[in-house]
């Protein structure tokens, strides 16, 4: 790990403010995806500052009628709120599906939507990553890519969003609050939050240098079934090689997205308007496009019969 220096900030605007003004500087909540990187020197922050002070901990009613998950709020406060289990049930499901019991007490609510990708080429520091050293390319386009993504990639990069949390986030139409080194405040819907790849793959969000997440907030409960089905490797501590979240309705209608697929958690609405039809038709729209390899064709099978067994499971 490279030699860096620390603060621990007092407000969201002096956090902001220091790392817009500090060259190299990062922020520092849980720890557990950045701390990792640093080790590795995937992440070589000159300076670090501390945002845990912040008390942006605490789970909140809005006058909406949703809710408001601080920034801080760990994986595991906020899976197990009661709240949130009664009404956004699909949201704790999928954060019970990540990491370990011991991460998720760490782990931010922040810091899931802002993991980085798994990719192993990123990991890899002996192989060219335009993510970790832009324009160096990118070593698992015709490398071993059956982790990767198979839609909204680029010649750039085939890396995926790992988070699962993200994913459920999406389908709830959740929205990221922010504050900015000037002070100034942003809402910004989940579905705008993560980007494409496109040429500049190490960009992964919409953030400005300096950029605090303070908060997510959630819109008020829309009813229905909720579910995430996640399908992976092994039954616990490893990313998703397709995970569905679904929100399904009495009268047919609902809510899907995808995950361990694309740069981001992948829901196409216009693909929900198919449900009535069946997990076939939903995913060959949701998929339409779609840029498989060789080695992860298999994803698009593994999407649809996962949505398959989630509408089967609505129905009985």
């Amino acid at each position: 790990m490279k030699a860096f220096t620390y603060q621990r900030a007092k407000t969201a605007a002096e956090a902001a403010k220091a790392v817009a003004s500090t060259p190299g500087a990062k922020f520092l909540g849980g720890g557990t995806n950045l701390l990792d990187l640093m080790k590795l020197q995937i992440e070589t922050p000159t300076h670090l500052v501390d945002v845990q002070d912040l008390k942006l901990d605490r789970i909140e009613a809005t006058s909406e009628g949703g809710l408001r998950i601080g920034a801080l709020v760990t994986n595991t406060a906020l899976a197990a709120d009661a709240r949130v289990r009664k009404d956004y049930g699909v949201l704790t499901r999928a954060i019970v599906a990540g990491a370990s019991g011991q991460l998720r007490n760490k782990a931010t609510t922040a810091g899931n939507l802002l993991q980085r990708t798994r990719c192993p080429y990123f990991y890899d520091t002996n192989q060219p990553c335009n993510k970790r050293q832009p324009g160096s390319g990118c070593a698992a386009i015709g490398g071993f890519s059956r982790q990767l993504g198979v839609i909204g990639t680029s010649d750039a990069c085939i890396a995926t969003n790992p988070s699962d949390m993200a994913v459920a986030m999406r389908v709830l139409d959740a929205v990221v609050e922010t504050v900015g080194a000037d002070g100034r405040e942003r809402k910004i819907p989940i579905a705008e939050f993560h980007r494409l790849w496109g040429d500049t793959p190490h960009i992964e969000t919409v953030l400005e240098k300096g950029e605090l997440i303070t908060a997510v907030t959630l819109p008020k409960p829309i009813g229905g079934q909720h579910f995430y089905h996640k399908v992976r490797d092994r039954a616990s501590y490893a990313f998703a090689l397709v995970s569905v979240a679904a929100v399904l309705q009495k009268d047919g209608s609902g809510r899907v997205a995808f995950g361990g697929v694309a740069p981001k958690p992948w829901r196409v609405e216009a693909a929900e308007a198919a449900l009535p039809n069946g997990a076939k038709a939903v995913a060959a729209r949701a998929f339409a496009g779609a840029r498989p390899t060789h080695d992860n064709a298999m994803k698009l099978t593994l999407a649809e019969r996962t949505l398959a067994s989630i509408m089967a499971e609505a129905r009985a």
